[in-house]
């Protein structure tokens, strides 16, 4: 199953890493369009989501409009154990480059559970199935991330259009997402509401 999960990431990042620039800021913008739409976050209070990197479609013009329309967001910190602390966000002034290329708040650290009081939870990925099986990068972080989330919250992976309904392996550690927000707009997951 590692094998097959490994081969599979190497290919979307291929992917991904080819995709022109003008593709990625678009794809960025609908995105978060698509999300700010979304009536779960909407009415969300508290937003957890994560600054984007590399090729993975961008969060910037999102985290953007949830601050405009006055959302608490909280942002992943990694461990050295691979799980995920969370800070609040508040602002790309206060960001940090961070060990794996990342972006990471300098605030007040608000521990492991602080994701469990999102109202909606906004996760990477690399692709998910029809049924909300998520690839990650294989750190296991989110699946660790969001087994703390009440059953119930929104979850939602960020995507390319080509990145959803795919068949991906899945493992017992795996956690589903409820939808998936890619340029093309939500799809919701039946199996994980």
């Amino acid at each position: 199953m590692a094998g097959a999960k490994t081969a599979m990431r190497d290919q979307l990042l291929t992917t991904r890493n080819r995709r022109p620039l003008l593709e990625r800021s678009e794809a960025a913008r609908e995105i978060a369009l698509r999300l700010t739409a979304v009536p779960e976050v909407r009415r969300a209070a508290t937003v957890a989501a994560y600054v984007a990197v590399g090729s993975e479609p961008g969060t910037a013009p999102l985290l953007s409009a949830l601050v405009a329309a006055g959302k608490r967001i909280v942002l992943p910190v990694v461990l050295p154990d691979l799980d995920l602390d969370w800070a609040a966000y508040a602002g790309d002034q206060d960001l940090a480059p961070a060990r794996y290329g990342l972006l990471e708040p300098v605030g007040s650290r608000l521990g492991v559970d602080a994701v469990a009081t999102a109202d909606a939870v906004l996760v990477p990925g690399l692709a998910v199935s029809g049924r909300g099986e998520r690839l990650g990068r294989g750190g296991g972080c989110y699946d660790r991330a969001l087994a703390r989330v009440p059953v119930g919250t929104f979850t939602c992976v960020l995507l390319y259009d080509d990145e959803v309904g795919v068949d991906v392996p899945v493992e017992p550690h795996d956690r589903p997402v409820a939808a998936a927000v890619s340029p093309a707009g939500i799809v919701r997951f039946a199996a994980t509401l």
